[in-house]
C-alpha cells in the first residue's frame, strides 16, 4: 500500500510523554486515522440504513421455500 506524508499538531506534553514511554507516534497515528475512519464508515452505513431501511422481499421468501427437494 501507498503511504502519503501528512503533519498533525500533537500537544507538546502528550508527544513527550509518547516519546518517554517509546511509543510510535506514526504508528500510532496511523492506527488511529484507521479507527476513526472505520468509525465514520459505520456511522454512514448506519444513516444510510435509517434514511431507507430494507424492506421485506417476497422473492426471496419464495426462493428459501424451494430449499433442496
Amino acid at each position: 500500500m501507498a503511504s502519503a506524508r501528512t503533519t498533525f499538531t500533537l500537544d507538546e506534553e502528550l508527544a513527550t510523554r509518547a516519546r518517554e514511554l517509546g511509543v510510535n507516534i506514526s504508528a500510532a497515528a496511523r492506527q488511529g486515522v484507521a479507527d476513526a475512519v472505520r468509525a465514520a464508515l459505520a456511522q454512514a452505513d448506519r444513516e444510510a440504513y435509517l434514511r431507507q431501511p430494507e424492506r421485506g422481499d417476497t422473492f426471496w421468501t419464495e426462493a428459501e421455500a424451494w430449499g433442496e427437494p
